[in-house]
């Protein structure tokens, strides 16, 4: 029996002490916990609760940990949203291996998600999170080769919905993908959301106003109209490069994306340029918060605290009457802004939002204030009335709820 750990994992050493060499179906420990969340699985899986928080373990054959494992590892390393890999135990005498999994906390899955929603701006955010996994997926050059709602949980993110991968099993990492792989990803997707949504509505559990068939063909025109925009060169005039430029470095970071590079070749016109950009690895704001504050959030919680940051820095600027450094107002607005804030959380209320999110929804709750007032309210004020007035109403556990207010 050997172990394998992931260098960054945190709290995997408590593990050790389980009882590896029993079936995992089989065991019979007091830090087994039962998480009502957790979707179906088509292998034994198992949930155990340390101080660390909750792992998931997942009882496999050796060949398939050891790719799940490695395929976890190269995503985390490409900033693609998937679950945490923590480690495996592999060569168990005459039983399968087990991955383990950081269990993703604040997420749900599609069943809870769709057994509540309405067709919608939370319908159509489910699906845009989906379609966004897929893209990120293919730009990175993986092969899904299981691509379902099944296979994918469903997080808050500075009000929007983000979509992370859960099961890898089947995907596959090449340099680039062809059409011919891509279309291979479109059909499983086309074929396993379709018959997900059906299940959903033979059980009374989907609003009659979506249509899974309907949805299905959605999904597939979105992720070619998402596909397009990121990766399609554009043939623009001269004369109007600048400005054109920036429109599609707008559109394209409006789709969730950043362009890390902008190209200009000669067109066959002369009088033309064939534009074309190339997307930056995602995961680019969650590094630059990191590196500024040690906060570890989602991209998009990141680019939200970043502007604040940015926001702040401009303040202080303002009221001091010199400049500040970035490192310096990321410092200070670290410690006056937001740890204030999540300190403030009431502790039965924790449960509901992370700590980046709570903030996230404090500076819209702000916004919304100042709107009402007519005039600024400060970040605390706006922090109170949120803990009082928004935050207890919220549904308890995972469910994320988008609303047009935290929008």
């Amino acid at each position: 029996m050997r172990f394998v750990f992931n260098p960054p994992a945190d709290g995997a050493a408590e593990l050790l002490d389980l009882p590896w060499e029993t079936p995992l179906a089989d065991w019979q420990v007091d830090s087994l916990v039962e998480v009502p969340t957790a979707g179906i699985h088509r292998h034994v899986v198992q949930f155990v609760e340390t101080v660390a928080g909750i792992f998931v373990l997942k009882e496999l054959p050796d060949d398939l940990v050891r790719r799940e494992y490695n395929l976890l590892r190269d995503l985390a390393h490409d900033s693609i949203p998937a679950v945490e890999v923590v480690g495996a135990c592999l060569e168990r005498e005459g039983q399968d291996a087990i991955l383990v999994t950081r269990f993703l906390a604040y997420s749900a899955t599609y069943r809870r998600l769709l057994s509540t929603i309405q067709a919608g701006p939370q319908f159509d955010a489910l699906i845009g999170a989906m379609v966004e996994l897929l893209v990120r997926l293919h730009v990175g050059g993986y092969l899904w080769g299981d691509c379902s709602l099944s296979n994918t949980l469903f997080k808050l993110d500075a009000g929007d919905l983000e979509a992370y991968l859960v099961d890898a099993e089947t995907m596959e990492h090449h340099h680039g993908l062809s059409d011919g792989q891509r279309q291979m990803d479109l059909d499983s997707a086309y074929e396993r959301i379709g018959g997900e949504l059906l299940d959903l509505e033979a059980g009374g559990l989907l609003d009659p106003q979506i249509d899974p068939v309907e949805t299905a063909d959605r999904v597939m025109e979105r992720y070619r109209a998402l596909w397009c925009e990121v990766t399609r060169d554009e043939v623009i005039p001269r004369d109007e490069q600048r400005y054109l430029i920036g429109e599609r470095m707008r559109r394209i970071e409006e789709l969730g994306f950043d362009v890390d590079e902008v190209e200009l070749l000669p067109a066959e016109d002369g009088s033309k340029v064939r534009l074309r950009t190339r997307v930056a690895d995602p995961g680019r704001w969650q590094r630059l918060l990191r590196s500024r504050t040690g906060l570890e959030v989602q991209d998009r919680q990141a680019r939200r605290l970043l502007a604040d940051i940015a926001s702040f820095r401009a303040w202080l600027e303002q009221s001091t009457g010199r400049q500040v450094s970035e490192a310096a107002a990321a410092t200070r607005w670290l410690v006056e802004c937001f740890d204030p804030v999540v300190s403030e959380i009431p502790a039965e209320l924790r449960g509901k939002r992370d700590e980046a999110e709570v903030f996230h929804e404090v500076l819209e709750h702000r916004w919304l204030l100042s709107e009402r007032a007519g005039h600024d309210v400060s970040t605390s004020v706006a922090a109170r009335d949120y803990f009082d007035t928004v935050l207890p109403d919220l549904p308890t556990g995972t469910i994320p709820v988008i609303t047009d207010e935290i929008r």
